[in-house]
């Protein structure tokens, strides 16, 4: 590493040394980005690097309500509003005990670089609080999140910060939360994403995450004369993601074998059909139940308790559940088992040692900063429609996914050409491609704004 990256990187862990994820978001893009630093003197001149690695506003509140009990509860809230260098913040709200801002500020840095891919006009920004809908009533959710957005309307707005679901908020949450925004503000603008079809929602919102990271994954495949149809294809998660993906493969004639919650994997050789999908979305989307009923319900699948899915032999695998889900011995399983090509629809589900297997390897590797980009490019099609006021239809959204999710592949695969000394004809190091791609758009549009 250069002195620079050597010296800026030292500073983030110094300030920053309690947020183990932060920092491993920070080391894997600067590490990457060198080529581009070494090539364009500009972007030292103007301390980019420890502007970029410090978010712009660091938003923590209090969020007090009470269950039907009457008891009273209280939850921490977050927004992090990172880099608005190109547009409004733009990033989803998690709902989860394990949120805390070292985890937001991981998320959010890696939305800027995300968001700047899509070729839309977003920021990125991410937030949420350590309140868990899991066994809450309807009532009870509706009072955190009205509680939540009390305090978050001061902060957001259609032009200034554009929040979005992620885990734990989903079409529920979000109809609470814009529903308190339109009360308290006397306005119905577009200041959040994800929203149902019938106020103000995007038509293929729900599955574009899932199926952006498939046609991610098209495109890598194509580049070696290839396609999904008749790989077999293992996937963690069993969410909003993964469920759409699966989808997605299966449209496309590939084999899904396997998909997991956070008890354990199921795994179907005979596959994960459209039957068998419908199946788990009435159980994760309408009963909220666990995964290892699948293997019940089907004869000639197992439940492996406790496990992930990537030991199972395969062609391609979809990470979809969470951060750092693939260690470096588990990557080095997949490599060994055949797997060809892994592309990411969760956010950084690979650790450093993970990526480093890949890369290594050889095998074409989409980052989750490029092959999950889909839901949030959706969303700002959703912004769009809504300044608009009009209405795409599926066929014209799809499309522009579709077409989204080349171009992305086409920036991360010309960035990483041109700058990348280890992309062959037969490699390609999208890690690289992806961050330098994201990374000169921001970086110059923050040149050009002054020192703010």
């Amino acid at each position: 590493m250069t002195e620079y990256t050597t010296r800026v990187l030292e500073g983030v862990r110094n300030k920053n040394a309690h947020e183990p994820e932060f920092l491993q978001a920070v080391q894997e893009v600067i590490s990457t980005i060198e080529p581009v630093l070494s090539a364009q003197k500009k972007y030292e001149e103007n301390c980019i690097l420890e502007r970029i690695t410090e978010p712009e506003r660091t938003i923590i509140f209090r969020v007090p309500w009470t269950d039907d009990a009457g008891r009273i509860r209280i939850n921490r809230g977050f927004r992090v509003e990172f880099n608005s260098a190109i547009g409004p913040y733009k990033g989803g709200l998690r709902f989860h005990p394990s949120v805390n801002l070292g985890i937001l500020k991981f998320l959010g840095f890696e939305q800027v670089f995300k968001n700047s891919l899509t070729t839309l006009a977003m920021g990125g920004g991410k937030g949420g609080s350590d309140f868990d809908p899991k066994g809450k009533s309807d009532t009870e959710v509706m009072r955190f999140c009205q509680s939540f957005m009390t305090e978050l309307q001061r902060h957001i707005g259609a032009d200034t910060d554009v929040p979005a679901g992620d885990i734990g908020v989903g079409g529920r949450e979000i109809g609470y939360l814009f529903g308190q925004y339109k009360r308290l503000r006397n306005e119905f603008t577009g200041v959040l994403t994800g929203k149902a079809l019938n106020w103000g929602g995007s038509l293929i919102r729900p599955e574009a995450t899932g199926y952006g990271c498939v046609y991610f994954a098209q495109n890598m495949l194509a580049t070696r004369g290839d396609d999904v149809s008749g790989k077999v294809c293992t996937v963690s998660g069993s969410g909003n993601v993964a469920q759409y993906l699966v989808e997605k493969l299966n449209q496309l004639g590939a084999k899904v074998v396997t998909m997991s919650d956070s008890n354990g994997t199921i795994y179907d050789p005979a596959g994960i059909d459209a039957e068998k999908l419908a199946w788990v979305m009435e159980l994760k989307n309408v009963r909220r139940g666990r995964i290892k009923e699948y293997a019940s319900q089907f004869t000639g699948s197992q439940y492996m308790e406790g496990q992930r899915p990537w030991s199972i032999p395969c062609d391609c695998a979809f990470p979809c559940a969470t951060q750092n889900e693939i260690n470096g011995e588990e990557a080095a399983a997949l490599v060994k088992n055949g797997c060809k090509l892994v592309a990411e629809g969760a956010n950084m589900p690979t650790d450093l040692d993970g990526i480093s297997v890949y890369l290594n390897a050889g095998i074409l590797y989409g980052p989750a900063k490029a092959a999950n980009a889909g839901g949030v490019a959706v969303s700002g099609l959703e912004m769009a429609q809504n300044s608009q006021r009009l209405n795409w239809t599926r066929e014209q959204v799809d499309a522009k996914l579709f077409d989204i999710m080349k171009n992305i592949h086409e920036n991360a695969y010309n960035h990483a050409h041109e700058y990348c000394k280890d992309c062959t004809s037969d490699f390609t190091n999208y890690v690289a491609g992806a961050n330098i791609a994201g990374f000169v758009k921001v970086a110059d549009a923050m040149i050009d704004q002054g020192l703010v």
